[in-house]
């Protein structure tokens, strides 16, 4: 069995992992990602009972319970890259075996949900609302960097990239779907549902433009009029493709939910973003917990 090499694999003289800063005591089955560090006591402050909570870099985890269910919720930060630091961390405190440094042979499956913000790219998806990704569009590359044969949607994918003629230069749209037994769980009528799009950045990458022009400037419109079926792409943030693509990599079950703080089409945003997070915090919660 292959053993993994210290710098590979970096444990903090306590015996955390590297930069989570967490042991394998530390990971409920349920795990709750949010982008704010802030959103971790917001999210625990609905806990009835708390029992460890730390903080490292950007990283901030609480552990607790609803109704007996156990729940880590730990902040990832912004971005693809971040969630890859987080997941494969999380992922090595269930399924690697921290002393031998070798790969367990029973692998732990852990439920996983991204309570996020995003930015609606319908007209018809108003601030405030809540989006269930079915779909993350990666446009990051992270995944392309792991053994990823059979999680991507190849045909979705060349559609929209026969759609919007996207460029070659750039890594290529990957999509992956999340978990459907979660996404049950989650979804009610309440609720939009479609392709969550991944950026790798917040400004350029999503089309914003200051002082830089992008290279496309007609490229939000193209994935606002993508249709596949009944699939459309509903908003835009930067962390979903990669917490799916991962997810299913690793074996484990992935949904994302995001409050619509901000309608690219509309170019309005909420009055009040914190009262919508607030909410999509009590409806997660309330779902995951009954």
């Amino acid at each position: 069995m292959r053993t993994i090499g210290p710098s590979e694999l970096i444990i903090n003289p306590d015996g955390s992992i590297y930069h989570i800063n967490l042991k394998p005591e530390h990971i409920a089955p349920t795990i709750i990602f949010v982008g704010d560090q802030d959103r971790v006591e917001k999210v625990a402050r609905h806990f009835d009972h708390i029992e460890f909570s730390t903080q490292k870099r950007e990283f901030k985890t609480i552990v607790g319970s609803i109704k007996n269910k156990r729940f880590t919720v730990i902040s990832t930060g912004i971005g693809p890259d971040n969630i890859d630091i987080v997941l494969n961390e999380i992922d090595a405190l269930v399924n690697i075996d921290l002393k031998s440094r070798e790969i367990k042979n029973q692998l732990t499956s852990l439920e996983i949900v991204r309570i996020g913000t995003s930015g609606s790219l319908q007209h018809d998806i108003p601030v405030d609302s809540i989006v269930l990704g079915k779909y993350g569009m990666g446009f990051d590359g992270v995944l392309h960097f792991y053994q990823n044969q059979g999680i991507f949607e190849t045909k979705l994918e060349n559609a929209f990239i026969d759609h919007s003629g996207y460029p070659k230069e750039r890594s290529r749209p990957y999509i992956v779907k999340n978990n459907p037994i979660l996404e049950e769980k989650l979804l009610s009528e309440q609720i939009f549902a479609g392709i969550t799009a991944t950026a790798g950045g917040f400004y350029g990458p999503q089309g914003r433009v200051l002082r830089l022009s992008v290279q496309d400037n007609l490229m939000n419109k193209k994935i606002e009029n993508f249709k596949h079926g009944q699939l459309r792409i509903t908003n835009m943030e930067m962390e979903t493709s990669v917490i799916y693509g991962l997810s299913r990599l690793l074996g484990h079950r992935a949904v994302s939910m995001n409050a619509i703080i901000a309608n690219r089409a509309d170019l309005t945003f909420s009055k009040d973003p914190y009262a919508a997070v607030e909410n999509l915090i009590r409806y997660t919660l309330d779902k995951l917990s009954s």
